[in-house]
């Protein structure tokens, strides 16, 4: 059969490209199935076709700190974390575009402490506090992935500490076809947090943490240094049942993901999303992309993903890629969302994207450090 254009284009692709697309878990078929569908409807694609803001229950508070409900899940999270049960995810793979287009863990949270640094220094009370390391774990990118490891060395052990990356794919036209940079090179992009299940399959890591005795999987962004292991929030997640647990907090004046209902679960949805017509202000809470799944879950999820289109800007021109979000394992794993603190020395939500706000945050930053045994 006669390769279509598109196909003999792939083919022709330079060796280096091929490689790289190879390394990534390039998947052809998926792209060539994009092409197919033409200029992409983003609304069609994207948004949920009906939702409804979440019902009471949807959303819980956990207890308070120091109340008998709340040390008696803190004890319930520390049997569990002094079997070696807990591994902490950190999703590694930005870039620090409006810092200069910097690795992000390489950039300094506090003076003289990396981002990186400071995920490093919270595993050690952990391990402190229940004679068993929780491993860490980071899923880069291409961009970030040659650095991270660099400035990891040989503590890269596969086991306290091990390295990932996410999956690529191509940038397209509007129409489909291939999208090539200034260079005159096919522009390779990476998938999207979401690649955490198909990532972490193909590295191996999360069975071998399963064989030995692993269950919990906790995963945060890199710059929200707030989002560490908690073991009464991992008590509650264990008796409550639920295969994931994601962390929300209060909106002040946030953008992004919501817990809402679909298709009677309650599910994390990106605003962009939502329903048109949805209004997003019935909704008095954000998603902050911390999660606590089941390991066994992670490992067997299998449900295919929404990658949603997303238009970018490349060299002044504009494309098209394909991104699936984490949030989506809610439409798919028994769901439970917990409102956390977003501020004072419990806050559990201090994300940093530009200098300004790193300016703004660093008190709050280095208060939580130090309340974690970071510093």
């Amino acid at each position: 059969m006669t390769p279509t254009p598109l196909e003999a284009e792939l083919d022709a692709l330079s060796p280096g490209t091929q490689t790289r697309l190879a390394a990534g878990g390039f998947d052809r078929a998926r792209f060539l199935a994009w092409s197919r569908e033409g200029a992409a409807d983003k609304d069609a694609t994207n948004r949920l076709d009906a939702c409804a803001p979440p019902r009471e229950g949807d959303v819980v508070t956990p207890p308070l700190p120091g109340s008998t409900d709340e040390r008696r899940l803190r004890l319930r999270g520390d049997a569990a974390l002094a079997r070696g049960e807990v591994a902490l995810l950190v999703l590694a793979g930005g870039m620090a575009t409006r810092m200069g287009s910097v690795v992000k863990a390489l950039v300094e949270a506090l003076p003289g402490k990396t981002f990186l640094e400071l995920r490093l220094a919270g595993q050690r009370p952990i391990e402190a506090g229940s004679g068993k390391h929780a491993p860490l774990w980071l899923m880069t990118s291409e961009a970030t992935d040659a650095a991270i490891r660099e400035a990891l060395g040989a503590r890269v052990d596969g086991e306290r500490v091990a390295v990932f990356p996410q999956l690529v794919s191509l940038r397209a036209q509007a129409d489909g076809s291939l999208f090539r940079d200034a260079a005159g090179e096919a522009s390779i992009h990476p998938t999207g947090h979401g690649d955490v299940p198909e990532a972490l399959s193909r590295s191996g890591v999360l069975r071998r943490f399963i064989d030995g005795g692993g269950k919990y999987v906790w995963i945060a962004n890199l710059d929200n240094l707030g989002a560490t292991i908690d073991a009464a929030l991992l008590g509650g997640h264990i008796e409550s049942g639920a295969q994931l647990s994601v962390e929300v907090v209060d909106k002040a004046g946030d953008k992004g993901g919501a817990p809402v209902r679909y298709r009677d679960r309650v599910v994390i949805c990106e605003d962009f999303r939502l329903p048109l017509g949805f209004d997003a202000a019935q909704v008095s809470v954000f998603n902050t992309n911390t999660m606590l799944v089941d390991a066994a879950a992670l490992a067997a999820y299998s449900a295919p993903f929404t990658y949603c289109v997303v238009e970018k800007k490349v060299d002044g021109r504009p494309c098209i890629q394909r991104e699936r979000l984490l949030g989506e394992l809610s439409f798919h794993l028994t769901t439970r969302c917990v409102r956390v603190p977003r501020a004072g020395k419990e806050s559990r939500f201090l994300p940093v994207k530009d200098p300004d706000e790193l300016a703004r945050r660093r008190g709050e930053i280095e208060l939580v450090a130090r309340q974690r045994g970071m510093l």
